[in-house]
């Protein structure tokens, strides 16, 4: 059973921004973007960096949702 979803209160969801991907404030940035570039090495300090309109909290949330995301789900990986 997955657990309760974390309080979230800086990642919205509306079908008019980004198709309706979960996005940082209702801001043009997808939760996506954030864990895509935090997985390829970036730091959060290079992102506040970037993008000067975020904030490190809006970081730490995109990291929890996805992370409450991916808990019980279940990936078949190819074998190679």
């Amino acid at each position: 059973m997955r657990s309760p979803i974390p309080t979230l209160d800086r990642i919205t969801q509306r079908a008019d921004v980004m198709g309706g991907k979960a996005c940082i404030r209702g801001l043009r940035v997808t939760v996506g973007m954030v864990v895509g570039q935090i997985a390829a090495g970036r730091s959060i300090a290079d992102l506040l960096a970037d993008y000067p309109y975020l904030e490190h909290e809006d970081i730490l949330q995109a990291l929890a949702y996805a992370s409450w995301l991916a808990e019980e789900r279940e990936v078949v990986l190819a074998s190679a």
